[in-house]
């Protein structure tokens, strides 16, 4: 029972951690977000809504700067308040944000935004098992081992997350009428909207590369005859 404790332990700190996350992320969301209330961006989001067969699709304003859409776990779909201003300074456009809106809508539909939460609890629950074991066999450099191993790992996930949403919003934007090419422009202006320099190696960033997204659209456009 002894040498089982140390993944008992991490099991229970995973489950603890995903909870926490769970609550933790819906207040601060509750906390600072306003419902999107733009006329000309309705008319732009209208035609995802006619596509998907409903109403209309929800959008909310996350109260921060930095440059960003997010989903949340529990399906609300939210672009910041630094992004809406990119928009209003005229640096994106209408279709670019419902590109935008499309993505988030496939981290939802794909169930990436409730698992990213599990992924988190669980990676950490798993570093913690790793921490016990790999820290008592190399005590000093253990620690940087692990914390590099699950970087590495949680960076993988998550670009194999953004390239399922990419596809999602690209099929979606053309059930639209929209297209794709409101989505491949929004990329190549990312990294100057987002101030992101590029400097870090493709396999350490949670996002794949710009030039790589745009190809693996245009794959898909060929692959699906479009």
């Amino acid at each position: 029972m002894l040498k089982l404790a140390p993944l008992l332990l991490a099991i229970a700190y995973g489950f603890v951690m995903y909870r926490f996350s769970v609550m933790r992320t819906r207040k601060a969301l509750d906390a600072q977000s306003t419902a999107l209330a733009d006329a000309g961006l309705e008319r732009a989001f209208a035609p995802l809504a006619q596509a998907l067969d409903v109403i209309r699709i929800p959008v909310n304003i996350y109260e921060i700067e930095p440059v960003n859409g997010l989903a949340a776990p529990d399906g609300r779909i939210f672009i910041t308040r630094g992004f809406y201003k990119k928009y209003l300074a005229g640096e994106v456009d209408a279709d670019e944000l419902a590109a935008v809106i499309a993505h988030e809508l496939g981290h939802v539909a794909l169930g990436h935004s409730r698992r990213r939460m599990i992924d988190f609890s669980g990676q950490n629950a798993i570093r913690v098992g790793l921490m016990m074991v790999i820290g008592r066999m190399v005590p000093w450099i253990g620690p940087l081992l692990v914390n590099g191993l699950m970087r590495l790992i949680s960076a993988r996930l998550s670009r194999g997350d953004e390239y399922e949403a990419d596809a999602y919003a690209s099929a979606l934007l053309i059930k639209a009428g929209i297209g794709t090419a409101p989505q491949k422009s929004l990329f190549r202006k990312l990294e100057g909207l987002t101030g992101a320099t590029g400097a870090a190696p493709a396999w350490l960033l949670s996002h794949p590369k710009t030039g790589e997204r745009i190809a693996a659209i245009t794959a898909n456009e060929r692959k699906w005859g479009v």
